[in-house]
């Protein structure tokens, strides 16, 4: 899989910092229409500490499950004018104030002790709209091929590969054909060309210099991504930054 991976990003995944940590996220309109950056799930304690996934939803058609986030390494956005953060105690909007690494953005690890130790339910509806997910990190292991795996929802092993409903020969777009002609294995081969297409049924192919990413400001880099011809998902592969990435577990 590293080969298909690496002709995907255009150069061996070897090459890549093997001391950085690198993250697949999430991101797109259908995100807010469904209501997932709120959603409850986010913000059970146990999720928090990195204990349980939250249960996402369904970014492929052809995927046997939904994908899995990790809460405790995703970032937690406390706008200060968000509605519902007025409802939030004072001395834990406070402590959530001073655990954040910049101005409202938190790490999930960083609130969950402060959750437990003010007594604080964020999933309760008075709540609502004082928090939401900034950065939705898909569960990983921090190396890139982790973070491609995440993202491609390729699992691990050949029959853990998604059989999507679309015809290479006519919707692979540009050069990828040729590219992902060195892919020898059939179905890896079908299953990354769905990332290489025009984005009618598969996704799109983003240059890493075509546009900045939400966390280029705080020192993150896309590496790769992708989006769907309609503008409702983005499927990211990042190079993280020290303070988005937090202290190694």
């Amino acid at each position: 899989m590293a080969e298909a991976f690496g002709v995907l990003l255009g150069r061996p995944l070897d090459g890549e910092d093997a001391g950085a940590v690198y993250a697949a996220g999430i991101d797109g309109n259908l995100m807010d229409e469904i209501g997932f950056r709120t959603d409850p799930g986010w913000v059970r304690p146990a999720a928090l500490r990195g204990e349980e996934p939250v249960p996402g939803f369904w970014v492929y058609d052809a995927a046997r499950e939904e994908p899995r986030f990790d809460a405790s390494r995703s970032l937690f956005d406390f706008a200060a004018d968000g509605p519902g953060r007025e409802a939030l105690p004072p001395a834990f909007a406070a402590a959530v104030e001073a655990a954040c690494f910049r101005p409202s953005l938190v790490r999930g690890a960083d609130l969950a002790p402060l959750v437990e130790e003010h007594g604080v339910d964020l999933g309760d509806p008075a709540f609502k709209g004082a928090w939401s997910v900034r950065f939705a990190r898909l569960v990983s292991d921090g190396t890139l091929f982790g973070a491609f795996a995440a993202a491609l929802q390729t699992g691990r092993t050949p029959e853990e590969l998604l059989e999507f409903e679309f015809d290479p020969e006519e919707e692979v777009a540009g050069s990828w054909a040729e590219e992902l002609a060195a892919v020898g294995h059939p179905a890896l081969r079908h299953h990354v060309a769905f990332f290489c297409t025009g984005g009618d049924s598969g996704l799109v192919p983003v240059d890493p210099g075509s546009r900045g990413h939400a966390l280029a400001g705080d020192g993150c880099a896309r590496v790769i991504g992708w989006e769907d011809g309609y503008g409702q998902i983005e499927v990211d592969v990042l190079r993280l930054s020290e303070q988005v990435a937090g202290p190694r577990r």
